[in-house]
């Protein structure tokens, strides 16, 4: 497939995402903490719950959920520039850190919760608003009881990967569950 090809399928594919999600907001922990990790998501995608204020804030959205694995697709945009005229390297770790966590979540049951204890990215080549469109691939390494790991890339519509991380989470109990 051409990088215009996959340009056009990542649009609609967020032309799809965006016509179901909510507004933005946060639900009550006590609910979140209630569902498992796949359930929060799914609720996500259908509008059921508020997508989370970042991804407004930073201009991506999720755009896939699966047990192990998360997509986020974003725009570089002038707004998150540095002075020398690229993306902030914050825009990447914030996007790696969703799709990367988000992973993770994807993979806890009902009651836990998940903190980003390490997170190391590597930044390979400058992104600018002349690339369109990036996608953040987030997927687990391992899923322990307390600690799980993930690793993740950012990649462009041509298949040029623009930075890559690796984290670990910490795995926690809700206070409010049993």
């Amino acid at each position: 497939m051409s990088a215009q090809q996959t340009l056009e399928e990542w649009q609609e594919t967020e032309r799809r995402v965006r016509s179901r999600l909510g507004d933005s907001g946060t639900a009550p922990r006590e609910k979140v903490f209630g569902m498992t990790g796949m359930e929060v998501f799914n609720a996500i995608f259908a509008g059921e719950l508020p997508a989370p204020p970042i991804g407004e804030t930073m201009d991506f959205v999720p755009v896939h959920m699966e047990p192990g694995q998360a997509v986020f697709q974003g725009r570089p945009q002038r707004r998150h520039y540095n002075p020398l005229g690229t993306v902030h390297g914050g825009w990447f770790c914030t996007l790696l850190d969703s799709a990367v966590g988000c992973a993770v979540h994807t993979t806890l049951p009902a009651g836990k919760g998940y903190t980003t204890l390490e997170i190391k990215v590597n930044m390979l080549r400058p992104l600018t608003d002349a690339v369109p469109l990036v996608r953040a691939e987030g997927r687990v390494i391992h899923a322990g009881r307390q600690v799980a790991t993930a690793e993740g890339r950012i990649v462009g519509p041509d298949g040029k990967v623009y930075a890559h991380a690796t984290t670990t989470c910490m795995i926690f109990d809700h206070a409010g569950s049993a």
